[in-house]
């Protein structure tokens, strides 16, 4: 790896530093339906550096930690921790993501620029069961009781996160379809972040 300093991170460099929200909504299955989840949380974002896969792949790295925090009672119900990764010549970027329930998400997508009207960075990764370069990985217990899956639109099931960054703000909204509780359910997290 190189140092950080010298690295060309792309729509990733604006990621660096700690971020806090307190706009955050949860949409988690319960047996009897949905249960809703106002929280607030803090996302660290690191430069690793850059990267080299069989000496041709040129990744840049950032590793996060995210913490997320219930309002009404502070408890903490969600930490999270992963990677970003930008491989400019094939214009892709990557999430990797580990969560302490035996679940992790390789999920990726084309980034060329992307810019919403508001001239913030605009990124799109997904990942599913059955795409064969973007997976979720689960633990035997996971798989029989919380399956995984991620919707795109009515026929196809995957993960998907949006991410908007610019002006100090970072915002991002996630879909999570999981075969839970005997039926499938949309379980969403949304929240806008500030730089701290």
């Amino acid at each position: 790896m190189t140092n950080p300093e010298n690295i060309d991170l792309g729509p990733l460099a604006d990621m660096i530093g700690v971020w806090e929200g307190g706009a955050g909504v949860d949409v988690a299955p319960e047996p009897d339906g949905a249960e809703t989840n106002p929280y607030y949380e803090t996302i660290t974002y690191s430069a690793v550096g850059n990267v080299t896969n069989a000496e041709s792949q040129n990744l840049s790295a950032v590793h996060y930690h995210k913490i997320v925090s219930r309002k009404s009672d502070g408890e903490v119900f969600h930490n999270e921790t992963g990677y970003w990764m930008r491989d400019s010549n094939a214009e892709t970027v990557m999430y990797s993501l580990v969560i302490p329930r035996a679940v992790c998400v390789l999920a990726g997508g084309k980034y060329t620029g992307e810019m919403d009207q508001g001239g913030r960075i605009v990124i799109n990764v997904a990942a599913s069961i059955d795409d064969e370069n973007w997976k979720i990985i689960q633990s035997p217990f996971m798989l029989e009781n919380a399956r995984t899956f991620m919707l795109e639109n009515a026929r196809t099931r995957e993960f998907r996160q949006e991410v908007l960054i610019g002006d100090g703000r970072l915002s991002y909204s996630e879909t999570t379809i999981l075969d839970i509780y005997g039926k499938d359910f949309e379980h969403t997290d949304q929240n806008e972040l500030i730089l701290m």
